[in-house]
């Protein structure tokens, strides 16, 4: 018979451990031992339950128990699972094969994750708090829990109507099937909706960053409800801005003037670009588009001789480069560049600055969608002065954005 739990003696530990500051909880902590107690005393009343009178009469007798490791949140405990003569006893409290208790434990472990954890460090917080090591295989395992929920949020309907989206993608290492290191590309769309919230409504995986793939991520956003774009915001990807006016051809397409300035400096020799950025300046922060085009003309005149191709690049992007210009301030300063997406991969980066190659594109995936999950509580708040901004866009768009639902007749 089984030594009943010595309560007192329970009692006079924890206050002892209070006393010098010892933590209760853990695999030093004074409360493992009684929670062992009442989940091996469950255990026991569930096979009490289970054999009742008539499974009694057929023969069916209790036939010893089994032991195994269980992690907690208050450590490890030894649980002892009665077993019957014909193994019809399915314990619920503690299942068969589990070694980690409940949702508590797992979702710790899904968090040390999310935070880029790598499973050595999660492994030496179980050791360290809980008493035992986990290996990486169940790490994975437990993190696996995530997969329904990730192709549920990816085939979620969205809203009809998104005034402004921006689209970029960020690229990482992922091992083949035969174990070498390739690149995969992530693209995202990060869109605000008529309330003035931010959401990601999409994170989709592929070998390499073209306009073909970003014309099936729009197809898709069609597919889930998606039935106009106001304005989307790209960077200068070739074939990117047809790709959306094919699926949403009323859609107005922002490059990102960002994009471009970074691109022009690049093959802007070092004496001469701080003096360049100075005449460049004029061209993007002019007051409005025939001010910005004169001093584009400006800017040809005294440097088109030696950066040709630099000044090329801006006439023939302008008018997807311009588009800003025909909104008030605080329209454009929403879309002339693709900052708000840059500033979700950034955050997005500094979960996965530590790893190094991932081992296939589900563990990239499912980082990367946990590491959403956390970023997005932040997402609360509408856009500052939504509320004055997404007037002036229904005024614009006044056929396509509807604020107030028609009145009855």
């Amino acid at each position: 018979m089984e030594e009943a739990f010595d309560f007192e003696s329970f009692k006079r530990e924890a206050l002892e451990q209070l006393k010098t500051g010892k933590p209760l909880l853990g695999k030093d902590g004074v409360f493992a031992p009684l929670l062992e107690n009442l989940l091996n005393a469950a255990s026991e009343g569930e096979m009490d339950a289970h054999l009742d009178t008539t499974k009694r009469s057929c023969g069916n007798r209790r036939n010893g128990k089994m032991t195994k490791q269980v992690q907690t949140q208050l450590g490890e405990v030894t649980i002892s699972t009665p077993r019957d003569r014909n193994a019809s006893f399915t314990p619920q409290f503690i299942k068969k094969r589990e070694t980690i208790l409940a949702d508590g434990v797992a979702d710790r472990i899904i968090g040390l994750y999310a935070l880029g954890n790598s499973t050595r460090q999660i492994s030496d917080w179980m050791e360290e708090n809980l008493g035992d090591r986990v290996s990486a295989e169940t790490i994975s395992a437990i993190t696996d829990r995530v997969l329904p929920e990730i192709q549920s949020w990816r085939s979620r309907p969205i809203e009809d109507v998104y005034p402004i989206i921006w689209m970029d993608a960020i690229h990482y290492k992922v091992m083949d099937e035969k174990n070498r290191p390739v690149s995969r590309a992530i693209y995202n769309v990060l869109g605000v909706n008529k309330a003035g919230n931010k959401d990601l409504l999409g994170m989709y995986i592929a070998q390499n960053e073209g306009a073909n793939f970003w014309l099936s991520v729009l197809t898709d956003l069609q597919n889930r409800g998606v039935k106009d774009i106001l304005i989307a915001c790209i960077d200068n990807l070739k074939g990117f801005a047809d790709a959306i006016n094919s699926v949403f051809p009323e859609t107005i397409v922002q490059l990102c003037v960002i994009h471009q300035i970074r691109n022009s400096i690049k093959y802007v020799a070092s004496k001469n670009q701080k003096e360049f950025m100075l005449d460049l300046k004029k061209v993007y922060q002019a007051v409005n588009k025939e001010t910005a085009e004169t001093e584009l003309l400006n800017l040809d005149a005294k440097w088109g001789e030696q950066y040709p191709i630099v000044i090329r690049s801006w006439q023939e992007n302008w008018d997807r480069l311009s588009t800003y210009f025909q909104y008030t301030m605080p329209i454009r300063r929403l879309i002339y560049t693709t900052n708000a997406v840059e500033g979700y991969l950034r955050q997005i980066r500094k979960v996965i600055k530590n790893k190094g190659v991932f081992t296939n594109d589900t563990a990239l995936e499912k980082l990367v969608y946990l590491a959403y999950r956390n970023i997005q509580k932040k997402w609360k708040m509408p856009i500052p002065n939504w509320g004055k901004t997404v007037q002036q866009l229904a005024i614009i768009f006044e056929d396509r954005l509807t604020l107030f639902p028609e009145p009855s007749a």
